[in-house]
């Protein structure tokens, strides 16, 4: 941040054609597969290969809506998706023939599927799927009735799908149990390092992942098991415990047997933790090694902690006897439904999918804004959509649908990922094409035999969807060749037209983001301000807790805590998408960034640590707490106001309620929270200084980090050189 554009687009290439390191299901994939084969067979033998190919096109479709990352039944999805493709393959027929009807629907259909990113990465792509429906089949119907047809052969693929999840279920709640199963291993995982680094950083992803996963429509929580429902909160509660045993400020000493008996808790912890996440994961009880147990016993004679480091440690005790109880347990109990109740008294409520027109109605109106970047994809993807469809046209290729189809499809509201989607397309098109070209010359015309590649194909792009786009759409760009193949496409007329298309459709696409980007670069500053004022929020709200512990001021806290995790998320997705751009920074180098985010960091970990010590209800503790909670997030609060406006943030409340409780006779009673208070004042110095600059000095800053940013991609382009010269 910034990069070169050389520096950029190798690593779009590098990303583009990356084997992600992701668990195959080829159980689903056989599935999904076996769904698209049970519609190819019998529409070739009872009606014709046109009708194969559409019922293909639906069945292909809807299986791999069900391999996006959505917490909904996959059976849903697979419906929602054939219903969504047939409706747009019969709305493209009726506008078909004439430019002047068709490009108006392209155009819009392409911008409602741009704005579909403002409910969800799934919402995005399954509606890009549907222009891509509408662009292709368009070409197969010659009437009204057999539009209808066709698009009920595409609506029966989804149904065909659907019956086939409802009827062989592969682990059923099986993301819903990884997702919980991953949140207690990061905590696991976190409370190992904390052995080695007390002050090390936890990334709340894994327990944000969980806490969406466990949001269910009341159908679902009829079925849930009862194992999914307790675990989750358990994690929560242990988090800022383990990170308040292991600080050496306010937890076990730096050195000596305190530090000796924390380290034993800590291991001890993260075994338990790992046992239960095996349980929940596979639903099976588990075993937790003796010795770990016999860790977790305090003696009350001979315990070496002292003060708060004793009090975490006696709560993490607590704490992991709950998680014991999972472990040996296991999912004994989960076949017990969720008891029938008021949705929000029971569960996390999940819309139903009527109930979710108006939520995704609000979301869009959200995003209908110039700066929006869901907005500018949307009017990228319409304009490029119409603009490759006129394109390819004019060009003396048949299927010139494939040039839109390869931008629609590869198009994302951010620069890195489209660059890389439009790089692995091509790659992973050249392999297939060719693949599947060498076969088709091999066996010659065959419909029957080209429907089982093409099943054969399907199979593979399932298997290998989440180990990288480029792997996938190579056996994606096989199955088309073989579907076009049992239609009677000859070879000569799919494979070059079909890379030459897929190469301009992903030229445009790629030119689109830069004559109308969306950087991320430029929102860096807001994302900061938000997080500090999330993070002000958060802080206060645990102080509040401490001056008077009720179940209401406890809701507070945790809805001040979800909000500051959304917006440090929101901050490190910025963050890591602005350092992949080729933009020079604006409002802040990277330099700066950086010290602010870790500032940042620190200032959250220390509310985290505030958390652990939160007395129960009916005690009262350091009323000072109270002035200082209000301090500081009214400076937070101005202070965010001031790093969006580009002045310098000032901390005078903060420091003056702090200097009273220094001086106050209460502060004394409670040392362990005023510690964590002056790591906060810390923190929030340090994050002044990262961001704080004068104008001239803030340009000088921003030019000298481009020269150093040339400056390196310079050296290593000599390297390269020298190397190669090497060589």
């Amino acid at each position: 941040m910034p990069v070169t554009w050389l520096r950029a687009l190798r690593e779009v290439v590098r990303s583009g054609l990356t084997i992600e390191e992701a668990r195959l299901e080829p159980l689903l994939a056989l599935r999904t597969a076996v769904g698209v084969a049970i519609i190819i067979g019998p529409a070739l033998w009872l009606a014709s290969p046109a009708y194969a190919a559409s019922a293909a096109l639906g069945a292909y479709s809807a299986g791999a809506t069900t391999f996006q990352r959505t917490w909904r039944p996959r059976k849903v999805i697979a419906l929602g998706a054939g219903a969504g493709l047939a409706l747009s393959t019969f709305v493209g027929y009726l506008a078909a023939g004439r430019l002047v009807t068709f490009l108006p629907l392209l155009a819009t259909w392409a911008f409602v599927a741009g704005m579909a990113w403002a409910v969800g990465s799934t919402a995005g792509i399954v509606a890009a799927t549907m222009v891509g429906s509408m662009l292709v089949t368009i070409t197969l119907p010659t009437s009204v009735g057999r539009a209808l047809e066709h698009a009920g052969v595409i609506a029966l693929g989804g149904v065909v799908q659907a019956v086939l999840i409802l009827l062989f279920p592969i682990r059923r709640w099986g993301a819903h149990r990884d997702a919980l199963a991953d949140a207690l291993a990061a905590v696991a995982d976190y409370a190992r390092r904390l052995r080695h680094d007390p002050t090390a950083p936890f990334d709340a992803e894994p327990l944000m992942t969980a806490r969406d996963a466990a949001a269910v429509t009341p159908s679902q929580a009829r079925t849930r098991p009862s194992v999914l429902h307790g675990p989750r909160g358990l994690a929560e509660r242990i988090l800022p415990v383990v990170a308040a045993l292991a600080d050496p400020d306010v937890g076990a000493p730096v050195e000596g047997p305190g530090r000796d008996r924390a380290r034993e808790l800590l291991d001890a912890a993260a075994e338990v933790l790992d046992a239960a996440a095996r349980s929940i994961r596979r639903g099976t009880p588990a075993e937790v090694p003796s010795g770990s147990t016999d860790v977790l016993r305090v003696d009350e004679e001979n315990e070496v902690l002292e003060g708060p480091a004793r009090q975490a440690a006696e709560r993490l005790v607590e704490l992991l006897g709950e998680a014991l109880e999972i472990a040996g347990i296991g999912d004994a109990c989960g076949k017990t439904p969720t008891p029938p109740g008021p949705a929000g008294a029971q569960f996390l409520v999940r819309p139903t999918l009527v109930r979710l027109v108006p939520v995704v109605v609000r979301a869009v109106r959200r995003e209908l804004r110039r700066d929006s970047p869901v907005f500018r994809h949307a009017v990228r993807l319409s304009a490029v959509a119409t603009l490759g469809y006129l394109i390819a046209a004019r060009l003396p290729v048949g299927h010139g649908y494939w040039a839109p189809i390869a931008s629609v499809m590869v198009m994302r509201p951010d620069f890195h990922r489209t660059y890389a989607r439009a790089v692995a397309r091509l790659a992973g098109t050249l392999a297939g094409v060719g693949l599947a070209t060498g076969v088709v010359r091999a066996l010659g015309p065959d419909a029957h035999v080209f429907g089982v590649l093409a099943v054969f194909s399907a199979g593979l792009s399932y298997t290998l969807i989440r180990t990288g786009y480029a792997y996938s759409q190579c056996f994606t760009a096989a199955y088309v060749v073989f579907l076009l193949g049992m239609g009677g496409q000859a070879w000569e007329q799919t494979a070059p037209e079909r890379v030459v298309l897929t190469l301009l459709g992903g030229a445009l696409a790629m030119l689109a983001y830069v004559v109308f980007p969306a950087w991320e670069t430029p929102r860096l500053t807001g994302r900061l301000a938000d997080w500090l004022a999330a993070d002000g929020r958060y802080t206060a709200a645990v102080l509040r807790s401490y001056t008077e512990p009720t179940r209401e001021h406890h809701a507070d806290m945790r809805r001040a805590l979800l909000a500051s995790r959304e917006a440090r998320a929101a901050w490190q997705e910025t963050y890591d998408q602005a350092r992949q751009e080729p933009v020079r920074p604006r409002g802040l180098t990277s330099r700066e960034a950086q010290e602010a985010q870790e500032a940042l960091k620190r200032f959250g970990r220390a509310a985290m640590l505030m958390e652990s010590h939160v007395p129960r209800a009916g005690s009262r503790l350091a009323p000072e707490a109270k002035r200082f909670a209000e301090a500081l997030e009214a400076d937070t609060a101005q202070a965010a106001v001031d790093v969006r406006e580009h002045r310098n943030p000032e901390w005078e409340r903060v420091e003056e309620a702090f200097r009273a409780w220094e001086g106050s006779a209460a502060g004394d009673g409670s040392p362990a929270l005023r510690r964590e208070a002056e790591l906060q004042k810390q923190a929030l110095e340090d994050l002044a200084t990262a961001v704080s600059r004068t104008p001239l000095e803030r340009d000088v800053g921003s030019a000298r980090e481009e020269q150093r940013v040339r400056a390196a991609a310079a050296a290593e382009g000599d390297g390269s050189g020298l190397a190669h010269r090497g060589g």
